[in-house]
C-alpha cells in the first residue's frame, strides 16, 4: 500500500510540524539503555583519591536508536521500530518504557544470551548542585553472528505490509544492521516512494541510494580520513564528496556549536547557524532528535532545506535539556511559529 504524497511543501515550518502528525516511520535501530546513577557526594575516600557517592536512584531510559524511536512519538510521529534486545532485566526494560509511550514493540526481538547494550552514567553532586557526570560505563557486546534476531528483522521487513511515510536506519555499530538489511531497508523504501535516512556511528560509507545522511562533522571526518575543524572550504568539499560517493539527495553534516550543513545535488551548501543559546546542558541523543526530526519532516512532503532548519531548532532545544531526551510537537511548534 503506497501513501498518497503530497503534490507541494508546507509553505512554513510550523506547517511542516502540523503535518508531521501521524507520520508512520519504520524504524530499524540499534537499541541501547541508557542507565543514569545519581548520587550525592560525601566525602573523599580514604582508599583513593575520589568522592564517594551516597546512591539516590537508578533510572533508565530510551538511548540508541530507542532514542530516535522515541523523538518521533514525541514529535507526533507514529514510529514502527525493528530491532534487538537481549533477554534480561535491562531488555525487558526497553520493552516497557517504548509500551508506556505507546510505543508498538511488535518488531524487537529478544535475543537469548546476548545482553542488551547498557551505557550507565554516574552523575554526582552536592543536596542543592546540579548533578554532573563523573564517568561513564559501557557494557555493550555487538550482536553475535548469525543471531535469530537479525534474521526476524530482516523478515519483518519483508514482510511488513502495512501504511508507512518513511525509513530510518539509526545505526550504532551494535551489529544489528548489516549491509544486507540496509540495502534491503533502502529497496523498501524504494519500492514504497518514501524517503529512507541513514545515521550510521561507523558505517557512513558502507551504504549507497538512500534518501538521506545526517553525519557529525567527527564522523564525516572519519569517514573521510580528513581534518575539517572551521575550514568551510574542507567542509564544503567533503558535503560534495558525501553526495558523490553515497549518491544521496542531501547529506545533513551537524557540527555543535557550528550549527548545520546541508549539501544538496546542484544547490549551493546551506549553512544553518545553531539554533538558540550556545550554552549546552547535555549533548547526549542529540544526533537521535536531529535525523527524528530530519526525517519526520521528509515524510510529510517537506524540501530538505525545510527538514534541515527544523532539524536545526529540535537539536538546539533538546541539548538544553540534561540526559537522553526528546522534544514535543507542540515545543517544536512555539519554537518556529
Amino acid at each position: 500500500m503506497k501513501r498518497v504524497r503530497h503534490a507541494e511543501a508546507p509553505r512554513t515550518l510550523a506547517d511542516v510540524v502540523d503535518a508531521m502528525a501521524g507520520r508512520r516511520l519504520l524504524v530499524l535501530a540499534d537499541l541501547v539503555a541508557d542507565e543514569f546513577v545519581h548520587g550525592r557526594v560525601q566525602r573523599l575516600s580514604r582508599e583513593a583519591p575520589v568522592v564517594i557517592l551516597e546512591h539516590e536512584r537508578t533510572e533508565v531510559r530510551l538511548g540508541g536508536g530507542a532514542n530516535a524511536v522515541h523523538n518521533v512519538a514525541t514529535l507526533g510521529g507514529r514510529p514502527l521500530p525493528v530491532g534487538a534486545v537481549g533477554d534480561d532485566v535491562h531488555g525487558a526494560a526497553l520493552l516497557a518504557l517504548l509500551r508506556a509511550t505507546g510505543i508498538s514493540a511488535a518488531g524487537i526481538a529478544r535475543e537469548s544470551g546476548w545482553p542488551t547494550p547498557v551505557k550507565s552514567r554516574v552523575l554526582g553532586g552536592g543536596t542543592h548542585s546540579t548533578r554532573q557526570q563523573i564517568v561513564r560505563i559501557d557494557r555493550v557486546r555487538p550482536l553475535p553472528p548469525g543471531a535469530r534476531a537479525r534474521a526476524a528483522a530482516l523478515r519483518r521487513l519483508r514482510t511488513f505490509r502495512g501504511p508507512v511515510d518513511g525509513v530510518l536506519v539509526s545505526d550504532y555499530g551494535l551489529g544489528l544492521l548489516t549491509p544486507q538489511l540496509v540495502k534491503a531497508a533502502i529497496a523498501f523504501a524504494r519500492r514504497r516512494g518514501v524517503p529512507v535516512t541513514v545515521d550510521s556511528r561507523y558505517g557512513l560509507l558502507a551504504f549507497r541510494g538512500m534518501t538521506a545522511v545526517t553525519p557529525n562533522e567527527p564522523e564525516v571526518e572519519t569517514a573521510l580520513g580528513i581534518t575539517i575543524g572551521h575550514d568551510l572550504r574542507k567542509l564544503e568539499r567533503a558535503g560534495q564528496e558525501l553526495l558523490q560517493r553515497l549518491g544521496v539527495r542531501a547529506a545533513l553534516v551537524t557540527r555543535g556549536s557550528d550549527g548545520m550543513a546541508l549539501f544538496e545535488p546542484g544547490q549551493p551548501p546551506l549553512h544553518i547557524p545553531v539554533h538558540g543559546s550556545d550554552q549546552v546542558a547535555d549533548v547526549t541523543g542529540a544526533g537521535d532528535t536531529v535525523i527524528a526530526t530530519f526525517t519526520l519532516a521528509l515524510a510529510a512532503g517537506a524540501r530538505p532545506a525545510q527538514a534541515a532548519r527544523l532539524a536545526n531548532v529540535a537539536g538546539g532545544l533538546v541539548v538544553m535539556k540534561r540526559g537522553t531526551a526528546t522534544v514535543s510537537a507542540a515545543e517544536l511548534r512555539a519554537e518556529v511559529s
